[in-house]
C-alpha cells in the first residue's frame, strides 16, 4: 500500500490535531449535573473507594485505562527521535487499543533517557492506571525497567515491542512448523538481531518448545558467541560457539530464519542453502530482510511472513498488545505473565485453523483464507481474535494465581466482548439466537449471485434458516461448487422448469383477475423470481424471501405487495432503519415507501414500527416528527401529525407515544423534561416517525454517510408476511442480518 507524505501529514494535522481526544462517558449539561460529577456528589464515590480501595475499580475509569509510555528512544525503526517526535506513534498506539477492545489510554511520553526515571514515573502512576502498556525504549534499557516494574507494581506491566512481535510471530511459528511437518525441537533457527523483540521472541520460542541450543542469533558484530567480551546478559543467555563465520554460513541447513533487523539482509543464495520446506519471518519494517518476490523465486517449498499486510503472513503486534491487556484488566490481573502470554500464542495458532468469516474476506477485497502455507496467522482485521485471545489470557491468569476479579460465566463474558466491537452486533446476535431456536425457509430470488451464495451458505451453517436460491439451477450449482461449498445446505428452484409455476400462476390469476390480470400474464409473470419467490412465500413453500441486491427498490417490493399484500386491517406497507450511534438504538420509519402519508398511514406505520421494536425486546417510545413542538406552529404539516398522535391513543393506548415534537425535543431528555414535562415520553425516543419520505430517508442516508453511526436495513413492515428489501450495495453480513431478521418475524407471524 502506498502512502504519500502529504497525505499522511494531513490525515494528522487537519481538524482537531492529534488522533485522540476524552469524551465524557457521563452527561454534564445542566447544573445538577456537574453537582454530580464534582463537588459535592464526587464526595460519595471518594468515602466509599476510601473505605474499600478495590471500589477504585467500581467508581473511576481506572479498570479501563492503560498508559503507554515512552521516551522515543526507538520508534518504529526511526531510532532516538525523542519523545515529541514519537507522540504520534503512542497516539497511534491509543487508537489501536480502543478500536479493536475498547481500552482506554493516556499516552505519556518522559523526557528522559534514564532508566530508574522512567521506572520511577510508572510507579507514580500506578494509582490512575489499569495497565503499562511500555513503547519503543530501546534495549538493554527496556529489560531492566519491565523487570523492575513487573516486579514492583501490582497492575500488569507489557513491553509490546518485545513480547507483541514474539507472541504473534511464534503464533505463526507453531503453524508453519505444523504446515511443513516439522517439530519444534528438531528446528534449527537462525535470528538475525539482538534487540528486544529479538531476545522476546527467542524466549518465547524456547518456552513453545525450541531448543535454545539450536538457536543462532547474529547482531551488527556477527554471531553472538561464547568467546565475545561485549555481550550484556540477555544476549549471553544465547551465546553458543563460535561455529558460524558468517549469516550464510548460519543459514545453510537451518530450517527457521527470524529477521528483526534491517532491510535486504538476506541474499537469494541465503535462501537456497536452507535446509527442505523452510520458514523465513522476514519481519523488518517497512521493508524486509528479503523481498517476497525474491524470496519465492528461489524456494517455492518455503513459508513466508513479513510485517507488510500486502504480503500474506502479516506479523502485526496488534493480533496481541489490545486482547491481552483486555483479557487482564477484565480478571484485574496483577501482571502479565508467561502463562498468560503463551495462552494468547496457543488461541492465535488455533484461530488460523478456523474457517475465515465473510466479514474478514470482505475486508480484505474478497480473497479467500485457508489455512496453510500463506495463511499461518489470522488477520489484523478478524473480530474474532478479541472474544478467542482474551478469554484465554483471563484464564489462564486465573489458573496462576494473578487474576483478582475471576470470570464467572464464560458465555456471558463472550457477549460482553463481542458487544464492545457495536451495540449493532450485539442486536444482530439477539435476533440470530432467536432465528436459531426456529429456523425458516428463505427464498433469495438473485439466487446465482455470489453474495447470496455466500450469504446463504451460513445461514445453513448457522442453523439461521433453510435458504432457497431460485435461479437457473446449473449456473449456481457452478457458482456453489467453485466457492467450495456443501451443495447438500442448498434448495434451487428453478423457474423454468419448475412444476409448481403452474399452481403459482393459477393462485396469483384468482387474486388478481378483477385487477386487470390474465391468466396467460400470471404465468408469464411466475417466470420472474421476484414473482416466483413472493408466491413461494404466500402458498408457505417459504415463510420468508430477501431480494433487491441488483435491482431497484420498487422491482422487489411491487411483486410482494401484489402476491403477498399488506397485514389485515392495515392499509400500506412501510420500512425502517436501525440507527446506531453512541452505544444508542434509533428506529426510523417511514424511510423507503410512502412518499406522503396521510395521518391514518402515519398511524400504521408507527404501530407497524412498534411491533417491530419489540422483536429486538425494546420498549417502543415513540416521537411522531414535525417542525412544530405540540402545537407551536398551526400548518397542514404539523396538523396532520397531531391527528396521527390522536389516532395511535385511541388505537393502541399502550403505547408510549406522543408528538407532534420536533426531532431534538425527541431525542435530547433534557428538552422533553424542562421544557414538556406533560410528554408521555420519558428519557427520550427511541422510535421516530416521520411525516414524510423525504424527511426519513434524508434523515438516514446523512446518518448513514456523516456520523460514525451503524445503520441495518431497510426492514419491510406492514405485508402479511416477511419480505425484505436490500440495499443495492448490501455486504454478505447485511444479507444474512436480514435474513435472521425475517425468519424471527417469521416465526412471530406463525
Amino acid at each position: 500500500m502506498s502512502i504519500r507524505k502529504e497525505e499522511a501529514l494531513r490525515y494528522h494535522s487537519e481538524g482537531r490535531k492529534g488522533k485522540i481526544e476524552v469524551v465524557a462517558t457521563k452527561p454534564c449539561f445542566t447544573s445538577r449535573d456537574l453537582s454530580l460529577a464534582y463537588t459535592p456528589g464526587v464526595a460519595e464515590p471518594c468515602r466509599e473507594i476510601y473505605k474499600n480501595d478495590d471500589d477504585v475499580f467500581k467508581y473511576t475509569a481506572k479498570g479501563n485505562l492503560v498508559a503507554v509510555v515512552s521516551n522515543g528512544t526507538a520508534v518504529l525503526g526511526l531510532g532516538d527521535i525523542g519523545p515529541h517526535a514519537g507522540k504520534p506513534v503512542m497516539e497511534g498506539k491509543g487508537i489501536l487499543f480502543k478500536r479493536f477492545a475498547d481500552i482506554d489510554v493516556f499516552d505519556i511520553e518522559l523526557k528522559t533517557h534514564d532508566a530508574k526515571e522512567i521506572i520511577k514515573t510508572c510507579q507514580f502512576l500506578e494509582p490512575t492506571f489499569g495497565g503499562i502498556n511500555l513503547e519503543d525504549i530501546k534495549a538493554p534499557e527496556c529489560f531492566e525497567i519491565e523487570e523492575e516494574l513487573k516486579r514492583t507494581m501490582n497492575i500488569p506491566v507489557f513491553h509490546d515491542d518485545q513480547h507483541g512481535t514474539a507472541i504473534i510471530s511464534c503464533a505463526a511459528l507453531l503453524n508453519a512448523a505444523e504446515v511443513t511437518g516439522k517439530k519444534l525441537s528438531d528446528l534449527r533457527l537462525v535470528v538475525s538481531g539482538a534487540g528486544a523483540a529479538a531476545i522476546a521472541c527467542c524466549n518465547i520460542y524456547v518456552q513453545a518448545g525450541v531448543k535454545r541450543e539450536n538457536i543462532s542469533i547474529f547482531d551488527s558484530k556477527g554471531l553472538v558467541h561464547k568467546d565475545r567480551t561485549d555481550l550484556n546478559k540477555y544476549k549471553l543467555a544465547y551465546a553458543i560457539d563460535n561455529l558460524y563465520p558468517s549469516l550464510l554460513d548460519g543459514m545453510r541447513g537451518a530450517d527457521v530464519f527470524i529477521g528483526l533487523s534491517v532491510a535486504d539482509l538476506v541474499t537469494k543464495e541465503m535462501v537456497a542453502v536452507m535446509a527442505p520446506n523452510p520458514i523465513i519471518f522476514a519481519m523488518a519494517n517497512p521493508d524486509p530482510e528479503i523481498k517476497y518476490e525474491d524470496a519465492i523465486e528461489v524456494r517455492t517449498d518455503l513459508i513466508m511472513a513479513t510485517g507488510r499486510s500486502d504480503y500474506p503472513n502479516q506479523v502485526n503486534n496488534v493480533l496481541g498488545f489490545p486482547f491481552i491487556f483486555r483479557g487482564a484488566l477484565d480478571v484485574r490481573a496483577t501482571a502479565i505473565n508467561d502463562e498468560m502470554k503463551m495462552a494468547a500464542v496457543k488461541a492465535l495458532a488455533q484461530l488460523a485453523k478456523e474457517k475465515v468469516p465473510e466479514v474478514v474476506i470482505s475486508a480484505y477485497g474478497g480473497k479467500e483464507f485457508n489455512f496453510g502455507p500463506e495463511y499461518i496467522i489470522p488477520k489484523p482485521f478478524d473480530p474474532r481474535v478479541l472474544w478467542k485471545v482474551a478469554p484465554a489470557v483471563a484464564r489462564a491468569a486465573m489458573e496462576t494465581g494473578v487474576a483478582k476479579n475471576p470470570i464467572q460465566n464464560w458465555q456471558s463474558y463472550e457477549e460482553e466482548l463481542k458487544e464492545r466491537l457495536g451495540f449493532s452486533q450485539e442486536i444482530i446476535r439477539s435476533m440470530i439466537h432467536k432465528a436459531q431456536k426456529s429456523p425458516k425457509r428463505i427464498v433469495y430470488p438473485e439466487g446465482d449471485e455470489e453474495k447470496i451464495i455466500r450469504a446463504a451458505n451460513t445461514v445453513s451453517m448457522d442453523n439461521i434458516g433453510i435458504p432457497v436460491l431460485i435461479g437457473n439451477e446449473e449456473i449456481i450449482k457452478t457458482r456453489i461448487e467453485e466457492l467450495g461449498y456443501d451443495l447438500s445446505r442448498f434448495e434451487i428452484r428453478d423457474p423454468k422448469v419448475c412444476p409448481k409455476c403452474e399452481s403459482y400462476a393459477l393462485d396469483f390469476y384468482k387474486d388478481r383477475q378483477r385487477k386487470g390480470m390474465t391468466l396467460r400474464e400470471a404465468k408469464k409473470l411466475m417466470q420472474n423470481h421476484n414473482y416466483y419467490g413472493s408466491m413461494m412465500v404466500k402458498s408457505g413453500d417459504a415463510q420468508a424471501l430477501i431480494g433487491g441486491l441488483t435491482a431497484h427498490y420498487p422491482i422487489t417490493i411491487k411483486p410482494a405487495l401484489q402476491c403477498v399484500g399488506v397485514r389485515d386491517g392495515f392499509t400500506v406497507a412501510s420500512g425502517l432503519y436501525i440507527v446506531l450511534i453512541n452505544r444508542k438504538t434509533f428506529f426510523f420509519a417511514d424511510t423507503t415507501v410512502n412518499i406522503n402519508p396521510t395521518a391514518e398511514q402515519l398511524a400504521e406505520i408507527a404501530i407497524s414500527a412498534a411491533e417491530t421494536v419489540k422483536q429486538f425486546e425494546i420498549e417502543p417510545k415513540i416521537a411522531m416528527l414535525s417542525f412544530s413542538n405540540f402545537g407551536s406552529v398551526h400548518h397542514e404539516e404539523s396538523i396532520k401529525v397531531q391527528k396521527a398522535v390522536a389516532i395511535l391513543h385511541k388505537l393502541r393506548p399502550e403505547l408510549i407515544v406522543d408528538g407532534e415534537m420536533q426531532a431534538d425535543t425527541a431525542v435530547v431528555p433534557e428538552i422533553l423534561e424542562h421544557e414538556f414535562p406533560f410528554s408521555s415520553i420519558k428519557g427520550g425516543a427511541n422510535v421516530l416517525i416521520f411525516p414524510n419520505l423525504a424527511a426519513g430517508n434524508i434523515a438516514y442516508k446523512l446518518f448513514e454517510r456523516l456520523t460514525n453511526s451503524t445503520v441495518i436495513g431497510p426492514i419491510l413492515m406492514g405485508l402479511k408476511k416477511p419480505i425484505h428489501v436490500l440495499q443495492r450495495d448490501a455486504t454478505v453480513d447485511d444479507i444474512i442480518n436480514m435474513s435472521a431478521i425475517a425468519v424471527v418475524e417469521a416465526k412471530m407471524k406463525s
